[in-house]
Parts: structure tokens; sequence; C-alpha cells
């Protein structure tokens, strides 16, 4: 066991390492320049769609409304990487962490956009009669016959990744959170929350949607409020705070209190992988949600997507960043979501801590269901639609042990898994960029002269 973890550990070292971060961030500079950048000018217009896409129209294919579809991809994204993740950041690489998870998500922006309109360009209709799609099926459908196998690397990575970064490591992190803070038994959770999932999941992609659209906007508005009490009773803070990150970003910090110091290596090394971890812009999971949505022009459904990144990384980790800045509690040598409840904590004593739980929790079961979905197509596109049922059961089962389990190696295991699901997405996303740009331009070429008549 202890050489198999070495081995994974080394493996994780070159697939994590400078190669893969320049690649992720390569390959969303070169859309950003592509699309001349239409991501970072539209936002506005993405808000407006994704406000329209709550219902869809008749006559447009898919099985979740464009909205729902976002809801989804964002049940899966917004998880202990918000909390936990941008902590570890900052524990590991000093305050300036924030400033690249921000660069990170700024051309994740544009990876996100491609990764959708390849979604529903390139999708299909399964034995079932649902719209499926996805890095596999574009690999597949878009590229020729040679790039085959990369759609089937991609497919066997993700169904294991996600029994790691999508189920285990969730329910892991809700029974600590629930057991640390309430005093609830780790087996407790996880029997509950396999009753949960398992009734989830057993509707498929449409209840999937259903709860995610509820749940998520709600935990994601409670979070945001209570972030932004931290910083209001922090206010006198934030100059200072805004000036630290930025200065950090460039610079070495100094040790202080029980922060060890960090390089300004560091900062972008970890800024970076937590906020890829976070936003997942480039590893190719969310493209597998935004292909079941109701729409029939993929450009408009990439101008939804886009918007995770920019919700996800711009608005609730940097809530999560300035609130852990401008109480102090960077310095206090905590880690991980410890650290995140200790910044609410210091602000609102007594109930920062349990708000902190109650999201952390709230968040990692979304991301159970949303990555339930990612990883049932991925086995689907394996073996096709008779393997459902027995990966969902799998899938509940797993969700306990998680709950009870000592998990450094699952961790370790699931985190190289999901670096390698990247590697072929990234691939096919250069290789269809000419047609990412072809349908983006005459987008809105079209919208130019409707917007003339």
């Amino acid at each position: 066991m202890e050489a198999l973890t070495n081995f994974i550990s080394a493996v994780n070292g070159v697939v994590w390492g400078v190669p893969m971060l320049v690649m992720i961030l390569g390959v969303g500079l070169f859309l950003s320049l592509g699309l001349k950048l239409m991501p970072i000018l539209k936002i506005g217009t993405g808000f407006k769609l994704l406000w329209a896409g709550r219902k869809s129209s008749s006559g447009d294919k898919g099985e979740i409304s464009p909205f729902n579809a976002l809801m989804t991809s964002l049940s899966a994204t917004i998880g202990t990487g918000n909390i936990a993740g941008v902590a570890t950041a900052i524990f590991l690489g000093g305050p300036g962490a924030l400033f690249w998870m921000w660069c990170t998500a700024l051309v994740g922006m544009a990876t996100k956009y491609a990764e959708a309109v390849c979604a529903v360009k390139y999708r299909e209709t399964d034995a079932n009669g649902n719209h499926v799609g996805g890095p596999m099926y574009y690999i597949k459908n878009g590229l020729s016959s040679k790039w085959a196998w990369l759609g089937t690397a991609f497919a066997i990575f993700g169904s294991i990744a996600g029994f790691g970064i999508g189920n285990t490591v969730q329910s892991n992190s809700v029974a600590d959170a629930l057991s640390s803070s309430f005093g609830i038994s780790p087996i407790v959770s996880g029997l509950v929350m396999m009753v949960l999932v398992g009734l989830v999941l057993m509707g498929g992609v449409k209840r999937i949607a259903d709860v995610a659209g509820k749940l998520v906007p709600i935990m994601a508005i409670f979070y945001i409020g209570a972030g932004l009490v931290v910083l209001i009773m922090n206010a006198s803070e934030i100059p200072a705070a805004w000036a630290l990150i930025i200065e950090s970003a460039f610079t070495s910090v100094a040790a202080q209190g029980g922060f060890a110091g960090a390089a300004v290596w560091a900062a972008i090394r970890f800024g970076v992988a937590r906020g890829v971890f976070s936003n997942e812009a480039g590893l190719g999971s969310a493209p597998i949600a935004h292909a079941a949505a109701q729409t029939n022009d993929p450009v408009k459904q990439g101008l939804i997507a886009m918007l995770g990144t920019f919700i996800d990384t711009l608005i609730v980790c940097s809530i999560t960043g300035f609130a852990i800045v401008v109480s102090g509690a960077w310095t206090s040598g905590e880690t991980g979501a410890a650290l995140t409840s200790a910044a609410f904590a210091s602000a609102l004593p007594g109930v920062g801590n349990y708000i902190v739980a109650i999201a952390l929790s709230v968040f990692a079961f979304t991301t159970i269901l949303g990555w339930s979905f990612y990883s049932e197509k991925c086995v689907q596109y394996l073996f096709g639609v008779k393997a459902i049922v027995p990966f969902r059961i799998l899938w509940i089962i797993a969700v306990p042990i998680g709950a009870t389990s000592s998990l450094s190696f699952v961790w370790l295991l699931a985190d190289t898994l999901n670096a390698m699901m990247a590697l072929p997405n990234l691939i096919a996303l250069v290789l269809l960029s000419p047609v990412v740009f072809k349908l983006t331009k005459e987008y809105f070429a079209k919208q130019g002269n409707a917007a003339k008549e």
C-alpha cells in the first residue's frame, strides 16, 4: 500500500505540476484571445440568458432547462473547494493566492464557454431518448477517429475520479463538519446522506436538476450573505486586505503568527491549483450537465455555462478569501475548513462556525448529486444504458463508506485522476477551437443583424 501511495504521489506531482497548470491557463488564455475576450465582455448577456432560461422554449431539444443545467453544474462545482480549498490555498500560498485564483477564473470563463458550446454541438441521444454529451462525445463526434481513444480515456478517468472527488471525499467533509460542530456521529451522517442521495438519484437527471435548481441558489445566497456580514464587521480592514492580496501575489510573504511564510511561486501554484479544483474549468465535468440543457443553440448555453466559473470563483471563493484575510485569521496557523470557521467565528462569535459547517454540508451534499450525473454519463459512455442502475447503487453505497473512512489515499488518487481528466479535454478544446470561434462569430453577427432590423 505504501509503495502504491508513493507511486501515485509521484504521478500526482507530475500531473499537477508546472506543465499542467501552464496548460490549463494557456488553453484558457488562447480561447480568451481567440474569442476576443468575449466571455468577460458579455457577462451581462450571460445573466440575461440565464434569467430567460428558467423556462425552455417549445421545440428546444434537451431534458432540463438552461437555468437548471447551470445549477446542476454549480451543484457539483460549489463544494468543499469554496470553503476548505480557498483556506488551504491561503494557508500554503499566502493572501496572494486569491489573486491567482481570480486570474484562473477570468481565463477559465472562456474554457467553460468552449466546453458547453462543444457539448451541445456534438451531443447524442441515448437508447432511453435522453441527450448525452461532454468531452467523450465531442472528441468522438468532433475529431477524427484517431482521437477516439482520448474520449475513452476521459470516460475511464471520470468514472473512477467521481467516486473520490465527487462522493467519498464530500461525504467525509460533511461527516467531519457535523461531528465537530454538532457532535453528530459520522455513521449517522453517512446513513442519512445515503438515503437522501438515493431518493434524488433514482429520479435521474430531471430530479437532480430540480433539487439543484432550488438548493444551490438558496445555499449560495445564505453563504454569501453571511460572508458579507463578516466583511461589513471588518469594513475598515478591506482596503488593507486588497493591498495585501495584490502585493502578496508578486512578492514573498514573511512568516507571521501561525503563518509559515510563502514565496511568490507558492501563491501562483496553490492559487491556480485550488482555483481549478474549485471552478473545474478545463476538467471537462461541467459540459456533461450542459449537454442535457433544453436548447438548440450551443452559443447560448455557452454564455450561460461560463457564469459557473464567475459565480464559483469570483463571487463565492472571493467571499471566503476576503473573510479570511480581513479577519486576520490567515495568520492563526489553522488550515482548511477550520481556517474559514475561525474567520467567520471572529466576526460572528457563537454562530460563525455553525454557518460554515451548515454551508459546507449542503455544498458537499449537492456536489455528490452533481458528480453522480457526471460519473454516470462516463460509465454509460463505456458500457451503455444498462450500466446506469448498477452504477447508481454503487454510488449510493459509497456515501456512508466515505463518511466513516480515512481518505488520504482516496483523496490523492481522485486528485490525480482529476488532472488526468483535464488532459484529453484540453487537447480536444484546442483542436475544436476553430468550430467554437466560428459558431460564436456567426451567433453575434446574427444578433447584430437582428438588432438593426
